[in-house]
């Protein structure tokens, strides 16, 4: 019998720091045992997306402005790696799975998650790879780029006693978009890297949708789980609400 996950889809782009603080109180919970493994597929909207690392720059404040001046807010997310950029042409998947020791399997975990989505983009028609092209945005060895030319696809975790979150921000369109809004930000916290490198689906499938794109990834996943949809109780909810203003970046 395969295990159930919840899938949960609400998104909240007029408030995105909401998403960032969702995502730790599911953490949490799952940690906790009063949750089982959560999946959350959702569209954030305009948002550049910072690590940890990026809040210790001595440019983290001119990043955060650049990043408005271009019509994206800003927020702080709860896993690593540097800014990456959402649009209304990506999506956000996370994955939030119960753990009693977490850091035993990190790796394993990014074999999951960058297998889960390469699959469901080759599903698509796409030559989606797992690996880091040179000069990418947020680098990863677990990122899935296409024909090794182009990132799709950024994967990052977070782990808790207990638990362990898996982020992916996965462009569907909008490269152009992306390009200009990081263009400025990677500038101001003084981080070189290749513009050419930004990608998104339709480059490879111009006809490709977010709903199509969301069903491919769901269907993997199906493949080894069996998911729930849920409305999210009102209860978790308040709790992101009231954390989000400590994920929304200053200024």
């Amino acid at each position: 019998m395969q295990p159930e996950m919840e899938l949960i889809h609400n998104a909240f782009p007029d408030r995105p720091e909401v998403g960032p603080a969702l995502s730790r109180v599911l953490l949490d919970q799952v940690a906790a045992g009063n949750r089982g493994p959560t999946v959350r597929l959702s569209r954030p909207g305009r948002v550049v997306a910072f690590g940890r690392r990026d809040l210790n720059s001595p440019g983290y404040s001119k990043a955060v402005t650049a990043a408005r001046n271009a019509g994206f807010e800003a927020m702080e997310r709860i896993s690593g790696g540097r800014a990456a950029a959402y649009s209304e042409g990506t999506l956000s998947l996370t994955i939030t799975l119960p753990d009693e020791a977490p850091a035993r399997r990190t790796s394993s975990r990014f074999e999951y998650a960058s297998e889960l989505a390469r699959d469901a983009i080759r599903g698509l028609g796409i030559d989606a790879r797992v690996g880091e092209v040179d000069g990418e945005y947020c680098p990863g060895a677990f990122s899935v780029n296409s024909r090794d030319r182009t990132k799709l696809v950024g994967i990052g975790q977070r782990m808790i006693q207990g638990a362990a979150h898996i982020g992916f921000v996965i462009a569907v369109r909008d490269a152009a978009l992306i390009r200009r809004v990081l263009s400025p930000v990677y500038a101001a916290i003084d981080l070189e890297w290749n513009p050419a490198t930004v990608g998104a689906m339709d480059d490879e499938l111009p006809a490709v949708s977010l709903d199509e794109v969301e069903e491919a990834l769901l269907e993997r996943i199906k493949a080894e789980s069996t998911l729930v949809p849920i409305e999210l109780d009102e209860a978790t909810l308040a709790l992101a609400k009231a954390a989000a203003s400590g994920f929304r970046s200053p200024g």
